[in-house]
């Protein structure tokens, strides 16, 4: 239940991704029309990119569309870091 907007997050999940070359991370946040995503190498603050929708039922849509994709790709949802 969000109380007022930018609040509480509607949606929020943490992904790492490991290999021999590699060692990242990706997460995702929806709060009301925007959606957040953090990412960068394991260790680092990483770089905060915003995207606004028109609505929150639209930026959650999006939202699982990159978070498929991301699993897709081998990263694993881990609890928050």
């Amino acid at each position: 239940v969000q109380t007022s907007e930018n609040t509480l997050s509607t949606l929020k999940r943490n992904f790492i991704y490991v290999d021999d070359a590699s060692d990242k991370f990706w997460n995702i946040e929806v709060l009301a029309h925007s959606m957040r995503v953090t990412f960068g190498k394991s260790g680092t603050a990483g770089v905060t990119e915003t995207k606004e929708f028109k609505d929150e039922a639209e930026a959650l849509k999006a939202a699982e569309k990159l978070i498929k994709e991301k699993t897709n790709k081998g990263y694993k949802e881990v609890d928050a870091f």
